[in-house]
């Protein structure tokens, strides 16, 4: 029996990898029925379409916290929730037994949850419909999100090449981060930049989200190199970045303006 995902994921990008992953692991067959960027999108999905047997759901919608699915529709498959939070916030997925996967995505992990996910639901299609989540799950899932992890958890400083030498670069002397041509580049507020071994993906999940915002898929800002916000067509905004990127354009997308309003307007 192959069984019928939805994926949840306001990064295109991290969707169809997801979705690759799925198409080539071996210990589950699978298949992406559909995909979602935000709340509402999951909500008409679950709501209108037939049911899937397994939601993969990220934490954080570009409309919010992907917590208000379960408020407006009743979930009754399996969820594996895939997010950057690290152990330490997530002492509530396994007190419940809720499944998770940490981004950047492992493929083994990925395997070994959708073997559980098995050995638990032999045959999803034949389960009673229920609820996935009671409420005093809900309310417990949504504060323990709510709860930044420690200041440990999240970078404070990366070394650089230089040549043959090694620096280190704190973090109050980045700017942002940026992807050009397969390559991801630190940029000082001094106006120098250098190669690091991450992803713009990675560096989401190492960097404290109440200093830096993933304003696209190709960069990551601190708010102090934000030097201007300008409204753009389609109801996205253009940030002027400082120092200047090598991009002319650095664009918000329309689904990412209230979440990236609320994180400025703090």
């Amino acid at each position: 029996m192959i069984l019928q995902a939805i994926i949840v994921e306001d990064e295109p990008l991290a969707a169809r990898r997801l979705a690759d992953m799925l198409a080539r692991q071996t210990a589950v067959p699978i298949a992406v029925a559909a995909t979602a960027e935000s709340v509402v999108q999951a909500v008409q999905l679950l709501q209108t379409g037939p049911a899937p047997d397994v939601l993969f759901l990220d934490i954080h919608l570009a409309d919010g916290l992907s917590f208000g699915i379960f408020e407006q529709v009743a979930v009754a498959c399996p969820v594996i929730f895939t997010t950057a939070y690290d152990q330490y916030a997530l002492q509530a997925f396994k007190v419940n037994s809720v499944d998770y996967l940490l981004k950047p995505i492992d493929a083994d992990e990925l395997a070994a949850a959708l073997r559980k996910l098995h050995a638990r639901h032999p045959a999803p299609a034949a389960a009673p419909a229920a609820p996935a989540f009671d409420p005093a799950l809900l309310a417990q899932l949504v504060q323990q999100m709510q709860q930044a992890p420690p200041a440990s958890s999240y970078k404070t400083q990366f070394v650089v090449r230089v040549g043959e030498h090694l620096k280190v670069v704190p973090l109050d002397q980045i700017a942002y981060f940026f992807s050009l041509e397969k390559a991801t580049f630190l940029q000082t507020a001094e106006g120098r930049k250098y190669v690091v071994d991450y992803t713009i993906d990675q560096l989401e999940t190492l960097l404290d989200p109440r200093r830096f915002f993933r304003l696209n898929r190709a960069y990551l800002a601190q708010q102090s190199a934000i030097h201007d916000i300008i409204h753009y067509t389609n109801s996205r905004l253009q940030t002027v970045l400082k120092p200047t990127a090598p991009d002319t354009q650095v664009l918000v997308s329309r689904e990412k303006v209230a979440v990236f309003k609320s994180w400025l307007d703090r």
